[in-house]
């Protein structure tokens, strides 16, 4: 029988275990590829620690030739996996993982990733690189699904990224602030400022139609004529109109359809919509405007700039800032001195779909057709619009009966 080996302390030395010269320690195994590896240890009882965590790893199908496989390595992978995502949505996560992720954590070896190092990644886009939390968001939901590859592929035990952005939330109160309507008066302000302005009455059709129907403004950009049915008094809703900025190919425009099969729509067209579109129309037949567009073989797009080209969201948001901003100086030259007035707050496009939505609860629609109208695929959206609505609507019911009942003490 062959004498077993032994360390120079006499111990026996298990199969693959073998002792340096520099005295250290080293185990040796194959992975099913027929590839060598190796671990080491200055002690023999750190390499049977080390020992142990590779063969439960095998026990339990994780992958132990992971060593060089870093965090970009499965990432790649992701980008070669990942179906169903419109193109828009994907650029935009590549653009995420690339901007913040590849040359910081995504250097990182996956074998040696722990829950730490994600909240630790976190901190420092929030405090070093000053990324709102809706950014970080974002990156959250690239980095969760490449880390589940991992799992799936057995590089990893569980998915580390589980409740990382939660915890980071509710560690420094980082709540995404809550989308916020336009009051009745705000939005009164907006209206009247568009209609009586030289300078910005052609914009009035665009946004009127935003705050009449609650289209996203994708949906607004992406409407052709013959779309509209002035007969019928119907919006139909089939596609949106999306601008690509992170793509190789540069900037451009393209088609997509609804976010969700209830994005596609038949939404009521109002008499304030119905006149903001043959106001648009007259418009650009005064102005000898004519749509030059054709976008993935669509045409004749009812909201166009002066060249005949489609809008954009960026576009229509630089619109609503200048708007605001001219609007506000105009109520403050009017003011008298020391005059209390109420004045527009900073918005965007998105701010005016939830603005028809805030009026539509408001009015008591039944919830339902609430969501219908809006093309919310989960009830629950609607939900907690509608909650919190209401429960604005109630402080103030109960400020109006608080009022009558101290007029009634006088």
């Amino acid at each position: 029988m062959a004498e077993r080996r032994k360390d120079n302390k006499g111990r026996v030395l298990k199969e693959n275990e073998i002792q340096r010269k520099d005295g250290s320690y080293q185990y040796r195994w194959r992975t099913s590829d027929h590839k060598r590896h190796s671990i080491y240890a200055p002690t023999l009882e750190e390499l049977r620690e080390k020992e142990q965590a590779v063969l439960k790893d095998k026990s339990d199908g994780i992958r132990t030739d992971t060593q060089k496989v870093t965090v970009n390595d499965v990432f790649d992978l992701w980008v070669q996996l990942k179906k169903g995502l419109k193109e828009n949505t994907f650029q935009n996560y590549i653009y995420m993982y690339e901007q913040f992720v590849r040359d910081d954590f995504g250097q990182q070896k996956i074998a040696t990733l722990k829950k730490s190092d994600i909240r630790r990644f976190y901190n420092r886009l929030v405090d070093d690189r000053n990324l709102k939390i809706a950014t970080v968001d974002n990156i959250h939901t690239v980095l969760h699904q490449v880390i589940e590859i991992a799992v799936e592929d057995g590089y990893l035990r569980n998915n580390i990224s589980d409740n990382a952005l939660k915890e980071l939330k509710q560690s420094r109160n980082l709540l995404i602030e809550k989308k916020k309507a336009l009051t009745v008066q705000e939005q009164e302000i907006f209206i009247e400022f568009l209609k009586n302005s030289h300078m910005y009455q052609h914009w009035y059709p665009v946004f009127a139609v935003m705050l009449g129907t609650g289209l996203r403004v994708g949906e607004v950009t992406g409407l052709t004529w013959e779309d509209v049915n002035f007969e019928n008094n119907t919006i139909s809703v089939n596609r949106t109109l999306v601008y690509f900025n992170h793509s190789k190919g540069g900037c451009y425009f393209g088609i997509n359809t609804p976010k969700t099969r209830a994005g596609e729509r038949v939404v009521p067209m109002i008499d304030t919509v119905k006149e903001a579109f043959l106001q648009e129309k007259e418009y650009q037949k005064e102005c000898g405007i004519k749509c030059n567009a054709r976008i993935d073989g669509f045409t004749d797009f009812i909201f166009v700039n002066r060249f005949g080209n489609t809008q954009h969201q960026g576009t229509l948001n630089k619109a609503l800032r200048r708007i605001m901003r001219d609007c506000n100086q105009e109520i403050l030259n009017k003011a008298k001195e020391n005059q209390q007035v109420i004045l527009l707050p900073r918005f965007s496009c998105h701010t005016l779909r939830h603005t028809f939505t805030t009026r539509l609860c408001e009015s008591g629609i039944n919830i339902k057709v609430i969501q219908s109208v809006l093309g919310h695929a989960d009830i629950s959206t609607t939900l907690d619009i509608y909650a919190d609505v209401t429960k604005d609507l109630k402080k103030a019911e109960m400020q109006t009966f608080e009022d009558f009942m101290n007029d009634k003490k006088m």
